[in-house]
């Protein structure tokens, strides 16, 4: 009598996800955006959170808690750093060691956060104490893929490769790490966040690492600007100015490499000029820009004085 074929892969949890919750970060999101959701969530983890940086509608509230979701957050913008914060404490209340976050335009697979979850596995099993592991980046159709660059001097665990940093979306933050590390600089509010997070744990011994075997679509502004050889997202004007001034202020932290500092020196110029080409050259862009250069250099963050209400 022939065996009973296997059963699918998503049919049972994968190990370790009870150890796992979920946090989604929403602004402004669409209903087709909140009823897929729930699909993009394997079942099994120890708990779905979503934080909301904008008032929802209570039909989409609803739709989120008939998800299973927990929603955190009253609407109010407190930036996606302070969003990611309160993330991870919801998640370790819950009992998670890890988290697994996701933005609501990620279109990630269900089986993701396993696949994460036992890299993670792999690189505590070489004794290593990574901070956050990530799927490859992929373009979406007329976005640009994110660029992670390679961790200089330190080594690839079979296929997983060290990098600088990775985006939080897509990824899993190791609670311990991030208890140790320290928070998201809310200050940040929404650019560069990631970058300044990464840099700090690896400075405290907790890597970023990319996995290749698992990929995830980005879909990071409104296309693409291209020009010179050089691509970069296509953002709203308060986007680019905080990442602007953020980067400038990196330049006096002592976790990010002067390799890196220096290589900013010198790329930051051209995207700023490549921005202000995109918008037609006005007067009024360029002097967001040099205000938000100014900004970093003073350090005047939080958040940005033409946020979107």
């Amino acid at each position: 009598m022939p065996s009973p074929p296997p059963e699918p892969a998503t049919a049972r949890p994968a190990p370790g996800l009870a150890r796992i919750a979920a946090g989604l970060t929403l602004f402004q999101p669409t209903q087709a955006q909140v009823a897929s959701l729930s699909g993009r969530l394997p079942a099994g983890l120890a708990a779905r959170f979503a934080y909301a940086n904008s008032p929802l509608d209570p039909a989409l509230k609803a739709e989120l808690e008939r998800a299973g979701f927990t929603l955190l957050g009253d609407g109010t913008n407190l930036g996606i750093a302070e969003a990611l914060n309160r993330l991870a404490a919801a998640a370790k209340s819950a009992g998670a060691d890890a988290l697994y976050l996701l933005d609501q335009d990620a279109a990630a697979e269900p089986t993701l956060p396993g696949a994460l979850s036992a890299s993670r596995e792999r690189l505590i099993a070489r004794g290593l104490a990574p901070a956050v592991i990530g799927p490859s980046p992929a373009a979406a159709p007329g976005h640009k893929a994110p660029a992670y660059p390679a961790r200089s001097g330190v080594e690839a665990i079979g296929s997983l490769r060290p990098v600088q940093f990775l985006a939080t979306s897509g990824s899993l933050v190791d609670l311990a790490a991030f208890a140790r590390t320290g928070p998201f600089r809310a200050d940040f509010f929404i650019d560069a966040v990631e970058l300044e997070w990464c840099f700090r744990a690896w400075s405290l011994g907790h890597g970023s690492y990319l996995d290749p075997a698992v990929t995830l679509p980005h879909r990071v502004g409104g296309g693409t600007i291209r020009a010179f050889g050089i691509a970069m997202s296509r953002q709203p004007l308060f986007r680019m100015a905080t990442y602007l001034r953020n980067s400038v202020y990196a330049w006096r932290l002592p976790h990010l490499p002067l390799s890196w500092k220096l290589a900013q020196g010198l790329y930051l110029p051209v995207q700023a000029m490549l921005f202000w080409a995109d918008s037609g050259w006005r007067p009024a862009v360029l002097g967001r820009l040099a205000g938000a250069a100014r900004d970093g250099l003073l350090g005047r963050l939080g958040p940005p004085r033409d946020l979107p209400r």
